[in-house]
């Protein structure tokens, strides 16, 4: 199984660095107030309160003095403390060396909120200058670091941002600043590349140039509005899956946007899930109703809607379903963090004897689906549940059998995976894939998991073959995620040039003047799928039947009136894979010039010859 990163000494090193930078920070800025400062999946951040605005320009300074002491190689040492009373005595003096009670206030907060019964510690590093100048900081921190400050050589200080305190609105607004740190030069210089990459690749920029989503500030925050382009996309991974599904007996089924809050009760997401729910409506007879934030419920009303049989299971059933989630307004991110959102969503109820095997066929379409998107780095991390949490619903047992019948499956396909306590959702352990995009980014997309708790808060049954009532088991599973997520992962990962199966315009025909116009035309139909061909000479009908014809691709002719080159460059910028020049001697000859997004101009060929090459695209 592969080291969870919070047990790395990546995880160590970046820990460390904000503990540095917070040191730093509070010799040049005396009486700023420390708030909190973790590692995080891409760095580190500290959040603080300023007795000053803090600018983005003065991170260089910081930056300068985070290096004077690392240099010192400072030891870092943990210490426990026997009690809150001690602690609080070690946050006045040495955390906030005696500027007193105000500086401390978010410390002190923290102290309290450690349970009774958990270990109070602190980190203490310090060393002494060669002028004889003592230089020491000491945290609230529950760890880990690294021993000394000395291996913080190849870090930066990335921006800074507004964040409230414990992430509540009504909180006082600290200033985050976030840096990022490596083990080694060349992994911090890759990084940064990468961010500069990042930066051609985003999405939301992207999105807009070529035509596929925008957000209105008259529709709402989070909410996307998908353009032509952008549809089809969404079309075409739809069609791929539900294809796909269709093969392996999965049923559609359509589910509505509402539901009653009667629903959620039972399912238990109202206790769970309340805090990400749009608030709740109620209608004229005082039914409550919610914006359905989740399928799963709907699908097991579905299911139990019939008489089952063990002959019937296991019973698969899919929906594209679009729901609605209550993000902060500070949390959204383009397409990857939404307020509404359409998933690939599907719901498995098998018996016991078959959860192994449709585990694993699940992961198998998952599989399938990165191998054609063309996604082929990932880490499988299982998600188990944190037994120090009261999140979570069901009997213990059951936990138990699902947890081991995730890991039987992922032993038994020869996956690597990592487990991840805390990470299950409410009703039961997942495994999720974690994917590396082209600049080695991580994201969380498909996941599927073990449910036994639903079917037994829904009372779900079907007749065994000893004529007595038995439990099924359930199965979640999404392979994209969500489409506005997975669709924002890919506009990134390609840069925008979609491979040429997903490509919302896969061919454009350029005619060179307003008389190539017919031909193109013509050409275009072609290449949509009318059965037909183009005959050059004039006294004739323009189309002549072709038996046989089974391509239907996305074309567009741009018969505008600039010039080609303009047109060129134009279907450049919007990455068609191919463009097909139009003139005299086409028309005359049957052909088209191919010029591709890869390979720059092809020449001439006949229509045919061109179709072909696009075989197996």
């Amino acid at each position: 199984m592969n080291q969870p990163y919070e047990q790395s000494e990546l995880y160590k090193l970046r820990h460390s660095a904000a503990h540095l930078m917070a040191q730093a920070i509070t010799e040049l800025y005396p009486g700023a107030k420390l708030a909190i400062g973790p590692p995080i999946d891409n760095g580190f951040y500290y959040d603080i309160d300023f007795v000053e605005p803090f600018k983005e320009e003065e991170l260089v300074k910081v930056e300068q003095r985070m290096r004077e002491l690392a240099k010192l190689n400072q030891p870092i040492e943990r210490k426990v403390v026997a009690n809150k009373e001690e602690a609080r005595k070690l946050i006045l003096t040495d955390c906030t060396h005696g500027q007193g009670e105000e500086t401390a206030l978010y410390k002190l907060e923290l102290l309290e909120a450690i349970p009774g019964d958990e270990e109070v510690s602190f980190y203490d590093q310090k060393a002494t200058d060669k002028q004889g100048k003592e230089h020491r900081f000491i945290d609230l921190c529950r760890g880990p670091h690294i021993e000394s400050t000395g291996p913080i050589k190849h870090f930066k200080l990335m921006h800074i941002a507004g964040a409230y305190w414990r992430g509540d609105v009504k909180n006082k607004q600290l200033t985050r600043i976030y840096g990022t740190a490596f083990e080694s030069k060349e992994e911090l210089e890759l990084y940064l590349h990468n961010l500069e990459e990042a930066k051609k690749r985003d999405h939301r920029v992207l999105g807009r140039e070529l035509g596929l989503f925008m957000f209105s500030p008259r529709v709402g925050p989070g909410l996307a509005l998908w353009l032509p382009k952008g549809a089809m996309i969404r079309d075409v991974l739809s069609d791929f899956l539900k294809q796909e599904q269709s093969r392996r007996g999965y049923q559609g089924v359509v589910t509505p946007n509402i539901a009653s809050q009667r629903l959620y009760e039972k399912s238990g997401h109202i206790l769970t899930y309340r805090d990400k729910m749009f608030p709740f409506m109620e209608d004229e007879e005082k039914e409550t109703f919610i914006l359905k934030p989740m399928n799963c419920p709907f699908h097991i009303e579905i299911y139990s809607s019939a008489m089952r049989s063990y002959r019937d299971l296991p019973v698969r059933l899919a929906e594209f379903g679009t729901v609605y989630r209550y993000e902060q307004s500070g949390e959204l991110a383009g397409m990857l963090r939404v307020r509404g959102f359409t998933q690939d969503d599907a719901h498995l109820f098998v018996r016991p004897d078959q959860l192994l095997e449709e585990f694993k066929g699940v992961v198998d379409l998952m599989m399938v689906v990165l191998k054609k998107l063309g996604l082929n780095e990932y880490r499988v991390r299982v998600g188990t549940k944190d037994p120090s949490s009261d999140k979570y619903v069901g009997h213990e047992e059951n936990w138990r059998l699902a947890e081991t019948s995730i890991k039987q499956a992922c032993d038994e396909l020869g996956l690597e995976y990592e487990v991840s306590p805390g990470d299950a959702a409410f009703y039961g352990p997942k495994l999720d894939l974690i994917i590396k995009d082209a600049l080695g980014r991580e994201w969380q997309m498909g996941t599927v998991q073990v449910d036994y708790n639903l079917p037994e808060r829904f009372d779900l049954e079907y007749t065994g073959e000893d004529s007595k009532p038995h439990r099924p088991i359930m199965i979640h599973r999404a392979p994209f995620g969500s489409l506005e997520r997975m669709i924002g992962l890919l506009t990134e990962q390609y840069a925008g040039a979609f491979p040429f199966w997903l490509s919302p315009v896969q061919i454009a025909v350029l005619p060179i003047a307003d008389r190539h116009v017919a031909y193109a035309s013509a050409i275009a139909s072609r290449l949509q799928g009318y059965p037909y061909k183009f005959v050059a000479e004039e006294e004739q009908t323009p189309f002549e039947p072709v038996e046989g014809v089974e391509s239907a691709y996305r074309v567009h002719v741009d018969a505008s009136r600039q010039t080609l080159g303009k047109k060129i460059r134009e279907n450049q910028r919007q990455k068609i894979p191919y463009m097909l020049v139009v003139g005299d001697q086409d028309c005359a000859n049957g052909t088209v010039g191919v010029r591709s997004r890869e390979d720059g101009d092809l020449g001439a060929m006949k229509l045919d010859e061109f179709l072909g090459s696009l075989a197996g695209k």
